[in-house]
């Protein structure tokens, strides 16, 4: 090995493992800024980001890697699920599929209408929940699997989100 490959060795991994961090940070701020969005709009305070939070979605998004099927964990969190078959079913891409669930929710019987789901929706906006925690995975299939988890739960039968 040559002096030049020596040193360059160092540097592309370090390289490597800023830019897999630099992706990992923008779809970590696209989850947060996408759930407060909602949360916004109805005067809810901001989740912040857990890593204890993340590093559970991420365990159990990686052995849903096999399946892909929307099958939901039994820890300690609320958890929303998603998944999409395309490369650019994102952070973003699977949190507006829950809050595009707002129109079905009716906040003054606090239900779902129209026979519609809107659970999802709820639990972005769930004023107690404050820790976030999100990943996305490849499946096999080549899907993408996602899953947020939140802390303090929410979606309590007869409980108003907000």
């Amino acid at each position: 090995m040559n002096a030049f490959t020596a040193t360059s060795l160092p540097i592309v991994a370090i390289s490597i493992l800023l830019i897999a961090s630099s992706v990992q940070s923008t779809e970590q701020q696209d989850f947060i800024n996408t759930h407060n969005a909602a949360r916004s709009q109805v005067g809810v305070p901001n989740l912040v980001w857990d890593a204890a939070v993340a590093s559970y979605a991420l365990n159990y998004a990686n052995a849903r890697k096999s399946d892909c099927n929307l099958v939901h964990s039994t820890g300690p969190y609320r958890e929303n699920l998603a998944k999409g078959s395309s490369s650019t079913f994102s952070a973003i891409s699977a949190v507006n599929l829950w809050v595009a669930e707002k129109p079905y929710y009716n906040y003054t019987s606090n239900s779902c209408t129209g026979g519609q789901q809107c659970l999802h929706y709820t639990q972005v906006v769930w004023r107690e929940s404050v820790k976030l925690g999100c990943a996305r995975v490849q499946c096999t299939n080549g899907w993408r699997f996602v899953t947020c988890n939140y802390d303090t739960p929410g979606n309590y039968i007869g409980e108003y989100p907000y």
